[in-house]
């Protein structure tokens, strides 16, 4: 087996298992609106998510691992996206809100999981697009995990 191989194989994984966790966020309320189907379908073609690992993770969400990604930048990329999902029909349970926060946690963010949530939810409320959310959220944790390490 070819080192790209291995590279590409552990990357299309996490990809999977991102895909998997924005369909479990959608499923999450019982209903999936057209509007999260969107989502889910645009998300499916930027992951390259096969036609056959669509089928399945959308009839079992549950079937693939969270697998979160080494480096911050893309932890944020993929809270971006998850938060976006429970926040897409801009109704927030506390079912959407609870489950964000065990992504939040699965992504292997460290400090306060309300705290960054919550951050993350007001940034989408205040419309901010990726490159921005990505830059905010990384300056909060990064304070969140200065002050709790004092």
């Amino acid at each position: 087996m070819l080192y790209q191989d291995i590279y590409d194989s552990g990357f299309k994984e996490r990809n999977k298992g991102h895909f998997a966790s924005i369909v479990r966020v959608a499923y999450n309320d019982g209903d999936v609106t057209q509007e999260e189907l969107d989502f889910i379908n645009a998300l499916a073609d930027k992951l390259d998510i096969s036609e056959q690992d669509y089928k399945d993770i959308m009839k079992n969400p549950n079937s693939c691992p969270v697998n979160p990604p080494y480096l911050q930048e893309q932890r944020i990329e993929r809270l971006y996206d998850l938060a976006r999902m429970v926040f897409i029909n801009h109704i927030l349970g506390p079912k959407q809100k609870q489950t964000l926060r065990k992504f939040t946690s699965a992504l292997g963010f460290s400090g306060d999981i309300n705290l960054i949530t919550d951050k993350a939810l007001s940034l989408l409320v205040m419309e901010y697009n990726l490159d921005n959310f990505k830059q905010e959220m990384d300056v909060y944790i990064k304070n969140i995990n200065k002050k709790a390490s004092i």
